[in-house]
C-alpha cells in the first residue's frame, strides 16, 4: 500500500521528530506540529521537555533552559488539560528560579506583587471544600483525640496551624455528647496572622457557649519555626494533645543553615526515555506516563534515598524534643506523602511532577471547572510548586517527606506510635464514599493511614504520644 503524500506514519510522526529535538539555541523556533498532538502525546512531550529543561536549569545553562521554556510555552496552558495546566505552573517555577540568578531583575519584577495571607487562607479553605483530604485529616485527628481523652476533665489542644474553625467546632460538638459530660477545653492556636486567630476565637467561643462547654482559646501570633515553646503555657493536670496538619515539614528549612553534603548531579537528555514506547501509550493515564517515563526516566540522587538521622536535621530534632518535653498524651501528624526535600533539583522536579499531577488529575476528575478550582490550582498548588522548585535555603518551606522518614524521626525524638483505631478507618472510609467517586482510597500502613488518589499516595496521618503513656 502506497502512502499518500502529506500523510504521517510511525516512521515520520511528530513524536519521532520530537525524539530528535534537543534543547539547543539553534532549535528555538516554534514547531507547528506541536499544537496538533493528541492529548496523550502532548502530555508525554511536556513531561520530557520539563525534565530536560529542569536539567538545563540545574546545570546553569541559561540559554538552553530559555529555549526549553519557549518550546514548552507552545504546549502549556493554565486553562488546558491536566498536563497543560501542570506544565504552566512548573515552567513559571523554573523561570522564577532562573531569574533569581539576577537578584536585581528578580526583585524589580516582583516589587509590586502583594503577598496576601488572606488569599492563602482562601485557597486552603477552598481546598478543604473541594477535596476530602483536609476533612479526612480533621475527622481522624478529632476521633483520635476523643479516644485518647476519654475520662479526662481538663484537655489542652495545641493547633500548630490554626486557621479552620470547622475542625474544632466538630470536636466541641462531639465532646458535648460524652456520657461523663464535656471536659474543660483549652485550645492554643498558632498562626502568623492575628486576624485569623481572632476569627478562630470568636467562632469557637460562640460554639462552646451554645454547647455550654467551659472553653478558653489561647492565640499565639508566630510562624511555626519561630515558636517559643514557653508561650504554650501547658499546665499541670491538663491532658495535652497536639495537632499538626501539613505543617511540620516547614521546620526542616531551619536545617538548611547547616553545612550539607553535595549530592551528585543528574543529567538526562530528552532521549533518556525511549520514544518507541510512546506508541503504546494511548490507553495509559497521566499517572502511567509519570510512573513509566518520569520516575523511571532518571536516577535518583543519593540524598533522596538516604535514611533520616538527627545529624541531617538537628533543628527539627530539637523542635520535636521540645514538643515531647510537654508530655503530650497524643500528637496527630498529617503530612504530604512525597519527597520534595531532596538536595537535587531534578529529584524535586520529578517527585513534584508525580505528586501534583495526581492532585490536578483528582481535581479534574471530581470538580467541574470553576473559579474556585482555578484558585486552588494557582494560589495553593502553584505556589507550593514554585517554592519547591524556585527556592533554596530558609526560603524553601515546602519540604514534604514521606512517612518512611517521619516515623524514625519521631521515634528518635522519643515519641511512640499510637495505632489509629478501626473506628477511625471506618469513619474515613464512609466520608470518602460520601463524595461519590471511586478514585479515593485509604489504606492502613504500620498503624498509620495513607490517603490515595487512584494508586498514588498523597497524604499520611499518624498518631504519636510521649513514651510515658505508651
Amino acid at each position: 500500500m502506497v502512502q499518500k503524500e502529506g500523510s504521517s506514519s510511525v516512521n515520520s510522526s511528530p513524536l519521532q521528530l520530537f525524539s530528535l529535538m534537543s534543547l539547543s539555541p539553534g532549535l528555538g523556533s516554534p514547531y507547528p506540529w506541536l499544537r496538533e498532538l493528541k492529548s496523550e502525546e502532548r502530555g508525554l512531550c511536556l513531561i520530557q521537555l520539563l525534565v530536560a529543561c529542569a536539567n538545563q536549569v540545574a546545570a546553569g545553562n541559561v540559554e538552553n533552559a530559555n529555549v526549553g521554556l519557549e518550546q514548552i510555552s507552545h504546549l502549556a496552558s493554565p486553562d488546558g488539560d491536566t498536563m497543560q495546566r501542570i506544565a504552566a505552573y512548573f515552567t513559571e517555577a523554573l523561570a522564577d528560579r532562573m531569574l533569581k540568578g539576577w537578584p536585581g531583575l528578580h526583585k524589580a519584577l516582583n516589587s509590586t506583587k502583594i503577598s496576601s495571607v488572606s488569599e492563602e487562607i482562601l485557597a486552603q479553605r477552598l481546598f478543604f471544600d473541594l477535596c476530602p483530604f483536609l476533612r479526612l485529616s480533621y475527622v481522624i485527628t478529632n476521633l483520635a483525640i476523643i479516644e485518647a481523652m476519654e475520662g479526662e476533665k481538663m484537655v489542652h489542644i495545641i493547633d500548630l496551624h490554626s486557621f479552620e474553625p470547622a475542625q474544632w467546632i466538630d470536636l466541641l460538638q462531639a465532646l458535648s455528647a460524652r456520657p461523663e459530660g464535656p471536659p474543660h477545653l483549652r485550645i492554643t492556636g498558632i498562626h502568623e496572622q492575628k486576624e485569623v486567630l481572632e476569627l478562630m476565637a470568636r467562632r469557637l467561643i460562640e460554639e462552646a457557649g451554645k454547647l455550654d462547654i467551659p472553653f478558653q482559646f489561647n492565640p499565639i501570633v508566630s510562624k511555626l519555626e519561630n515558636l517559643d515553646i514557653e508561650c504554650l503555657h501547658v499546665k499541670n493536670g491538663e491532658a495535652l494533645a497536639i495537632s499538626s496538619v501539613l505543617q511540620l515539614h516547614s521546620v526542616l528549612a531551619l536545617d538548611d543553615e547547616m553545612p550539607r553534603r553535595q549530592s551528585p548531579s543528574v543529567s538526562k537528555s530528552l532521549n533518556s526515555v525511549p520514544i518507541q514506547r510512546v506508541f503504546q501509550m494511548n490507553s495509559l493515564t497521566l499517572g502511567d506516563f509519570l510512573e513509566k517515563d518520569v520516575v523511571n526516566g532518571y536516577s535518583p540522587s543519593i540524598d533522596s534515598l538516604s535514611p533520616v538521622s538527627f545529624a541531617s536535621s538537628p533543628k527539627m530534632g530539637n523542635f520535636l524534643n521540645a514538643l515531647r518535653g510537654l508530655s503530650p498524651k497524643l500528637m496527630v501528624v498529617t503530612e504530604q506523602e512525597s519527597n520534595h526535600n531532596a538536595h537535587s533539583l531534578i529529584d524535586r522536579v520529578t517527585e513534584a511532577l508525580n505528586f501534583y499531577a495526581t492532585l490536578f488529575d483528582c481535581l479534574e476528575s471530581t470538580v467541574p471547572r470553576s473559579i474556585e478550582r482555578e484558585k486552588v490550582e494557582k494560589m495553593l498548588f502553584g505556589e507550593e510548586i514554585k517554592n519547591i522548585i524556585a527556592c533554596e535555603g530558609l526560603e524553601r518551606k515546602e519540604r514534604h517527606e514521606r512517612l518512611e522518614k517521619w516515623i524514625p524521626r519521631l521515634e528518635l525524638a522519643g515519641f511512640g506510635r499510637v495505632p489509629l483505631s478501626y473506628h477511625g478507618m471506618l469513619q474515613a472510609t464512609r466520608l470518602l464514599q460520601s463524595y461519590g467517586y471511586d478514585g479515593y482510597r485509604i489504606k492502613e500502613e504500620k498503624g498509620c493511614l495513607v490517603i490515595f488518589w487512584q494508586t498514588t499516595p498523597l497524604f499520611s496521618i499518624s498518631a504519636w504520644r510521649f513514651r510515658r503513656y505508651s
